[in-house]
C-alpha cells in the first residue's frame, strides 16, 4: 500500500480540478490545493481513516476554497447582477410572456437512475464550465460548497432577490445543457 503522503499526491489532479471548477483561476485553485496537502500533511493524525482519503481531502479543499473565495471577493466580480436593466436572454428563449414554458422540458425518463453514473456527472462538469462565470460561481457556491444564501450574499454583497434569480438563471442553463448533452442521447434508441 502506497505510504499516506504518496495517496495524497495521486489525488492532486483531482482536488485541482474540483478547485478550479469553483473558483474559475487558476492560481487560486493552485493556492487552495496546495493549502489543503499542507494542512493534510501537518495533521495526517486528524484523518483517522473515518472515510476515504479523497472525501476527506474534499472536506479540507472546499474550507479552502470558501476561504479564498472571501479573501478575493472583491476581485470576484463579473456577476451579471441585472441591476443595469437588462434582462438575460435566457428569459426569452425559456419563457413566454405569461411565465409558462416557451417549450416544454424534454422527458428526462428516470433522473435517480442517471446520478449513478459516472459520465452523467462528467457532463454536468462540463455543463458548469459552460456557465457565466459568475453565474458558475454562485451555483457552484450554494449548491456544491453547501453555502446558505445568507452566506453568499453577505460574500458577494448581492441581495437575496439577486441571488436567486442568478441561481434560477445558472439553473435553467444546467437543464438545457444537460437535455441537450445528456437527457436527450440517452432516451434516443
Amino acid at each position: 500500500m502506497p505510504s499516506f503522503e504518496h495517496q495524497i499526491v495521486e489525488l492532486r489532479d483531482y482536488l485541482l480540478k474540483f478547485a478550479r471548477l469553483q473558483l474559475r483561476n487558476d492560481a487560486w485553485a493552485e493556492d487552495a490545493v496546495s493549502e489543503t496537502v499542507l494542512a493534510a500533511l501537518a495533521k495526517p493524525q486528524a484523518f483517522g481513516n473515518r472515510s476515504q482519503l479523497k472525501t476527506w481531502l474534499v472536506g479540507i479543499l472546499k474550507h479552502k476554497v470558501i476561504d479564498a473565495l472571501r479573501h478575493h471577493s472583491r476581485e470576484v466580480g463579473g456577476l451579471d447582477t441585472g441591476e443595469d436593466g437588462e434582462s438575460d436572454p435566457m428569459d426569452y428563449i425559456a419563457f413566454q410572456a405569461d411565465g409558462h414554458f416557451a417549450q416544454a422540458p424534454a422527458e428526462w425518463g428516470n433522473p435517480e437512475q442517471q446520478l449513478t453514473s459516472r459520465q452523467f456527472f462528467e457532463v454536468l462538469e462540463a455543463c458548469t464550465t459552460k456557465l457565466p462565470a459568475g453565474q458558475g460561481r454562485l451555483f457552484l457556491m450554494r449548491e456544491w460548497l453547501e453555502l446558505s444564501s445568507e452566506e453568499i450574499c453577505k460574500e458577494l454583497q448581492l441581495t437575496p432577490t439577486n441571488l436567486y434569480v442568478q441561481l434560477h438563471r445558472a439553473r435553467l442553463r444546467l437543464r438545457e445543457c444537460l437535455e441537450m448533452n445528456w437527457f436527450a442521447k440517452a432516451l434516443t434508441p
